[in-house]
């Protein structure tokens, strides 16, 4: 099996601070661990039952399996499995002056547990599925319809792999965590969520598809972000000269987890759900851009009363509209004039699959391929 070099520099990050490393399941943290902290770092990987049961029973003894390693740097891997093991990283940060590396699949636990969070000790870092920068000879079409989940990704039968993973990741272990109560009820909302993907939240409506009440809607909708398996996208509201939609918008963390659930099979690149899972790779790749980068700046989209809309607005800089079209005009354009009446952002860009680029003044027309390369040069901040 071929090997991606990731984007994420741990030893980079691990030479400034201590870290919590999150992502969802299978996005390739232990993978990345080995690959980049074998010889450094002391890994406690508390799928490892025997580690497991012995530090959940006494978390104090985490001191002295770190002293027998001769170590000072220290993983350890899916620490919400342990929450109490917070409180020794704290006091070891502290006494010893020891580097950590935490990772997990989930914050709940952690957020909602009251576990210790080691504010202003440990910053925080996500790992996200492949991304475009990352895999060579890249496959849109293949990237759009199966996502890029390294398992999926690197796998001979990316489908038969997605399904596992659905059935493993967002089923049983939401099970057996005890997250939800029923799995039916459940099962629908991922489904429906599914069909939803880049749409704003109507939670009345998933609630009547879903046969369970708004405020259960708004518990598994909550439950995805914790997990990491979705965020919520929200609304730029400062628009003066048109009335802006508040309601945010939806996003599965995958385009290829986002099909499984609502039962794609096959993506027609003239159909308004490849548009869709093309808005949904762009945006994916900003926020790993982000993310990767440690820019700080917020990312939102804007809908007008009237229905004038730009998909993805970063900070007051860049406002991104994307088009899934091979053919573009400056007709395309629309929602971005609109909302550049309001005179906020520096750049207006539209981002398309169409090779030729267009420009004028803020505005500017490119291939989908030269923004996200841009991206990363820094050309617009």
């Amino acid at each position: 099996m071929p090997q991606i070099k990731r984007v994420l520099d741990l030893p980079s990050l691990l030479a400034k601070k201590s870290f919590f490393l999150f992502g969802p399941r299978a996005t390739g943290k232990s993978t990345l661990i080995r690959q980049q902290l074998t010889d450094e770092a002391f890994v406690v990987d508390l799928l490892d039952s025997r580690k497991y049961l012995r530090l959940s029973a006494s978390p104090g003894d985490l001191e002295a399996m770190i002293e027998a390693s001769g170590k000072s740097l220290v993983v350890i891997d899916e620490v919400q499995r342990v929450p109490e093991l917070l409180n020794e990283v704290h006091r070891l940060i502290e006494a010893k002056r020891l580097c950590f590396l935490l990772t997990g699949s989930s914050a709940r636990k952690l957020r909602r547990g009251q576990a210790n969070l080691l504010a202003g000790r440990v910053w925080e870092a996500r790992l996200f599925p492949f991304i475009y920068r990352e895999i060579p000879n890249f496959d849109l079409d293949r990237h759009l319809l199966y996502g890029g989940l390294p398992m999926v990704w690197l796998g001979e039968e990316p489908a038969e792999e997605l399904d596992a993973y659905a059935h493993t990741y967002l089923t049983e272990e939401i099970m057996a965590e005890g997250l939800v109560r029923k799995l039916p009820p459940f099962s629908r909302f991922l489904r429906a969520m599914g069909l939803s993907n880049g749409e704003m939240l109507n939670f009345t409506k998933l609630a009547s598809d879903c046969q369970v009440p708004p405020s259960t809607v708004s518990e598994y909708v909550a439950l995805l972000e914790d997990t990491l398996v979705g965020h919520l996208l929200p609304a730029w509201a400062e628009s003066k000269k048109r009335k802006a939609i508040r309601t945010a918008k939806f996003y599965f963390f995958d385009c290829g987890v986002t099909h499984l659930l609502a039962g794609t099979r096959t993506l027609d690149r003239n159909s308004d759900l490849y548009g869709k899972s093309f808005e949904q790779f762009i945006g994916g790749e900003i926020r790993a851009w982000l993310s990767y980068n440690r820019i700080k700046q917020p990312l939102c989209y804007w809908r007008s009363a009237h229905g004038d809309e730009v998909d993805f607005l970063i900070g007051e800089d860049i406002a991104v509209e994307v088009k899934a079209s091979a053919r573009i005009s400056w007709r395309d354009f629309k929602g971005l004039d609109r909302l550049a009446e309001e005179g906020v952002f520096k750049h207006y860009l539209l981002v398309s699959q169409d090779q030729t680029e267009l420009r004028d003044g803020a505005r500017h027309a490119l291939p989908w391929q030269v923004f996200l390369d841009g991206l990363w040069e820094r050309k617009w901040l």
